[in-house]
C-alpha cells in the first residue's frame, strides 16, 4: 500500500480501475443525462415528405411572379393529411404547418402575406420557388447516424429519439453508491446532539454529491465503533459499485474500518494524499474476478465535513462519471485574479474554498474566510476551489490562480449579466470553453 502520495498519482490509480459500467436498456423519456452506449442511426426520413414550414397557402411559384395576384383556393391540407389531387397551374391550396405539400406545389406563402376573399386569396408578395418549404430529409436521412456513442443525452436528444420512433435506448448503467458514516459520537439530524454528540451531516452532503453526478446513492446508516457493527453495514454495501465511508480508514484505537475491509477481501491501494483538506484519504479495491471486480471500489473519506466533500469532489466524482460512461470527468477551470494574500506551509496542494465573480474581462477570486475542515458553511458559500500549489508558501494579492468551478450555474448567471462574455472569450480563444467542458 502506498502512503502520502500526490493528488495526481492518487487520481491516476483510481481512474485506472474506474471503468465504464455495462450498458442497459432504459426508457428514452427517462434517459436525460445518461450516456449513450450505442450509435443511433435513423430508420426514417425526417420530414418524410416536402412539407409546409408555416400556416399559409401552397402555390406554384411561377403563378406569383409579382405581388397582387389573386388565385382560387381549391382545397385544404391539414397536418397529417394529404391533398386530394395535384395542384394545377393557377390554383392555391390552404395549408397548415407540417402538412405535406400537394403534388404540383413548390412553395408556400405565409398567411400574413395574403388577404382571403371567400374562396379566393390575394397574394401581397411575389414568391420564389421553395419558399417556406421544409424538404424531405432536411432533418434526418434514412441510415444517417444521428447521435454518437458516448453522447450525454439532453432534452434535444430525447426529442430526436422520439421522432425516430425509439422508446428504448441503450445507455451506460448509473453507478450505485453505498454511503457509510461511523462513530459513537454521531446522531441523525433529529437526534439529541447534547453531550458532545455530532449530527451526521456527511451522508446528506455526500448523497447530494452522488446524485449531482448522476449516481444512485444508498445510505447504509451510522456504524458504531465496533468491528461487528462495521462489518454488518459494510457487508450490506458490497453489492454497490462504490462503497464510500466517511468513518475514516486510520490507525486509531477505534478505527476498525481497515481491518474489517481487509477481512472482507478489500485491498487498500493507498492511504494519505498530499492535499489539504483531505490528507487521510484511502482507496481500495477487491481482487478482479475475470474482467470484473469482485466487489465495489472503496473510498475511505475523512470524517470532517469539508474534507469529505472536497475529497469526494476530487476523486469520487471523476470515478462516478467515468463509470457512467462520461468522457468529461472533471470540473471546468478558469484563471482568476486573487483578491487577497494567501499563505500556507509547503508540501501539500491546498484546495481553498473561494467565491468567484466576474469583473469586466476577468474573473476575481476571494476566499470564503476560515479554511478549517470543520467549517461546513465555507462549502455553502463557495462556487470554486482554488488550487494553491503544493510547494508554494504564499500567493500575493493580484496573483493569477487556477480555480475549479464547482457551481454549474455560475456561467449561466454571468452570461445573464454579461451576454457578450462568451463571444468575447471565443474571439481570443475559440476552444477555451470547449476545453473547459471536456475537462482539459
Amino acid at each position: 500500500m502506498r502512503t502520502g502520495i500526490p493528488v495526481e498519482e492518487a487520481l491516476e490509480a483510481i481512474l485506472d480501475v474506474a471503468r465504464p459500467l455495462p450498458p442497459e436498456m432504459a426508457p428514452a423519456h427517462a434517459a436525460l443525462g445518461r450516456v449513450l452506449a450505442e450509435r443511433v442511426c435513423s430508420r426514417r426520413t425526417l420530414p418524410p415528405a416536402d412539407c409546409s414550414a408555416m400556416d399559409g397557402y401552397a402555390v406554384r411559384a411561377a403563378d406569383l411572379p409579382e405581388a397582387g395576384r389573386v388565385l382560387p383556393v381549391v382545397f385544404e391540407v391539414a397536418a397529417g393529411g394529404r391533398g386530394p389531387r395535384p395542384l394545377r397551374a393557377g390554383e392555391a391550396a390552404r395549408i397548415f404547418t407540417g402538412a405535406p405539400l400537394p403534388q404540383g406545389a413548390d412553395s408556400v406563402v405565409r398567411q400574413e402575406d395574403t388577404e382571403a376573399d371567400g374562396e379566393r386569396v390575394r397574394f401581397q408578395v411575389a414568391v420564389r420557388r421553395g419558399a417556406n418549404v421544409r424538404r424531405a430529409g432536411e432533418d434526418v436521412a434514412t441510415g444517417e447516424e444521428v447521435i454518437r456513442t458516448g453522447t450525454r443525452l439532453g432534452p434535444g436528444h430525447l426529442g430526436m429519439l422520439a421522432s425516430l420512433g425509439r422508446s428504448l435506448v441503450r445507455v451506460h448503467r448509473r453507478p450505485r453508491v453505498a454511503l457509510l458514516s461511523g462513530g459513537d459520537e454521531l446522531v441523525e439530524p433529529d437526534g439529541d446532539p447534547s453531550g458532545g454528540r455530532i449530527v451526521s451531516s456527511n451522508a446528506y452532503s455526500l448523497g447530494a454529491q452522488c446524485r449531482e453526478a448522476g449516481a444512485l446513492a444508498t445510505n447504509l446508516g451510522i456504524a458504531r465503533d465496533s468491528p461487528e457493527d462495521l462489518e454488518r453495514l459494510l457487508r450490506a454495501g458490497l453489492g454497490a459499485d462504490l462503497l464510500v465511508s466517511s468513518a475514516g480508514v486510520s490507525v486509531g484505537d477505534h478505527d476498525h474500518v481497515r481491518p474489517v475491509l481487509e477481512k472482507l477481501g478489500c485491498q487498500l491501494v493507498f492511504w494519505g494524499v498530499l492535499m489539504k483538506p483531505g490528507y487521510p484519504l484511502a482507496f481500495g479495491r477487491f481482487a478482479a474476478a475475470g474482467d470484473a471486480l469482485a466487489g465495489p471500489l472503496v473510498f475511505g473519506l475523512p470524517g470532517n465535513p469539508v474534507s469529505a466533500m472536497v475529497t469526494f469532489e476530487q476523486f469520487v466524482r471523476p470515478a462516478l462519471l467515468r463509470m457512467a460512461g462520461h468522457r468529461a470527468c472533471f470540473r471546468p477551470e478558469v484563471e482568476a485574479v486573487l483578491e487577497e494574500e494567501l499563505c500556507k506551509s509547503p508540501g501539500r496542494l491546498h484546495f481553498v474554498r473561494v467565491v468567484l465573480r466576474r469583473e469586466g474581462e476577468r474573473w476575481v477570486a476571494r476566499s470564503t474566510g476560515s479554511q478549517s475542515s470543520g467549517v461546513l458553511r465555507s462549502m455553502t458559500l463557495a462556487n470554486g476551489l482554488l488550487l494553491f500549489p503544493a510547494e508554494a508558501e504564499r500567493l500575493v494579492a493580484g496573483s493569477r490562480v487556477r480555480v475549479q468551478v464547482t457551481d454549474p450555474t455560475l456561467f449561466d448567471r454571468v452570461q445573464a449579466t454579461d451576454p457578450t462574455l462568451f463571444d468575447r472569450v471565443r474571439a481570443t480563444d475559440p476552444t477555451r470553453f470547449d476545453r473547459m467542458q471536456s475537462g482539459t
